[in-house]
């Protein structure tokens, strides 16, 4: 292990023993917004602290094997445990590694889900709510919860546009790769001549915002109009001026909001997706210098970019990105994304233990 990395990982374990012992303090209940930020700190800071008090217990194996092997009785014995315990400092190593990586302060946030129809038509919204599907059953499986904020449905079924909050621990983190054009190529209903057409749409996955210090909405940058609810929710929705649209004028960002039947409760919803917007707004913005520097590949979220083709005729599901082919697609259209989400992440660390090795 170099030096480096040791020195960081004794800094880490002890800045652990700080926090607890803040945490522990008498008056710590009082301050509510501390506790928290304590709290995660510690949830960060533990299995990385964990790993290495591992590690070390392993150097101390292995030394005490290497002392076996000047007695004549135990060498052969040392010699085993020698390997063994190499062969773990190895491993042990590598995953340390991992644990050190910047965290992206992010990943631990509930996201809002868009999912807006493009080239292709009805087609296209069909696959809309297929991707919806898809997403939710994903979440069902993470025992996330799923919460329809917007919906513009098309004549023949599936979304023009739908919003969902995924609200749980984690979701930003398995789902931020998301982000960017997913294309469907399969035969559509409508096709009498059972020729395969290829359409798409486009996925974007925003992190909640914190109203606190995340984003700062000056009230007099929004335009509020109110206006009634289509679509389904009964003869109540349709009476009254329960939707709500919000315009951020120095941007010209609109929400719509108009899945609840409470227009205070559905101007809450659009001021959450909008804070979210901005957010992400000024990340993309800060991201598309950054890739001037270094060009990511497993992608920088750009909406515009082709990022997966799913082929309903072969069965299979590829990711352009990072060059992966599954052919399980019905099973990934149900919501088994570990696979691809895996190899998502997978990549990107790699990606940042390579940048780490430049350096």
């Amino acid at each position: 292990m170099k030096s480096s990395v040791r020195n960081r990982l004794e800094q880490l374990a002890r800045r652990l023993v700080e926090v607890d012992a803040m945490l522990a303090e008498p008056d710590i209940a009082g301050d509510m917004e501390r506790f928290r930020k304590l709290s995660r700190e510690r949830a960060e800071l533990d299995p990385v602290v964990q790993a290495f008090n591992a590690y070390v217990g392993v150097e101390g194996d292995v030394q005490a094997a290497q002392e076996m092997l000047g007695d004549p009785e135990m060498k052969a014995l040392g010699e085993e445990e020698l390997r063994i315990g190499k062969e773990r400092l190895e491993n042990m190593d590598e995953q340390l590694k991992v644990l050190l990586l910047p965290r992206d302060p992010d990943d631990s946030r509930s996201v809002f889900l868009e999912i807006r129809a493009g080239t292709g038509g009805d087609e296209s919204a069909l696959f809309s709510g297929d991707l919806l599907r898809m997403y939710m059953r994903y979440a069902e499986r993470q025992r996330w919860r799923v919460e329809l904020l917007s919906e513009s449905g098309s004549e023949l079924g599936g979304y023009k546009e739908v919003i969902a909050r995924i609200e749980g621990d984690g979701v930003y983190g398995r789902l931020k790769f998301e982000s960017g054009a997913h294309r469907v190529q399969r035969v559509p209903e409508t096709e009498a001549q059972g020729r395969v057409h290829t359409s798409a749409c486009t996925v974007a996955v925003l992190p909640e915002a914190d109203e606190q210090t995340d984003i700062v909405i000056n009230p007099s940058d929004l335009r509020i109009d109110t206006f009634r609810a289509s679509g389904a929710g009964g003869q109540h929705i349709n009476k009254t001026d329960s939707a709500v649209r919000i315009t951020h004028l120095p941007t010209g960002l609109v929400v719509e909001c108009q899945d609840d039947r409470s227009q205070h409760r559905n101007k809450d919803k659009a001021m959450q997706v909008l804070a979210a917007r901005l957010k992400d707004k000024q990340q993309r913005e800060q991201h598309n210098k950054e890739a001037a520097q270094r060009k990511s590949l497993v992608g920088s979220g750009d909406r515009s970019e082709r990022i997966r083709t799913y082929n309903f005729p072969q069965g299979r599901v590829t990711d352009h990105r990072i060059n992966l082919t599954l052919y399980k697609l019905q099973q990934i259209m149900d919501g088994d994304l570990d696979e691809l989400t895996g190899a998502l992440l997978a990549e990107h660390q790699a990606e940042q233990l390579a940048a780490l090795g430049e350096e």
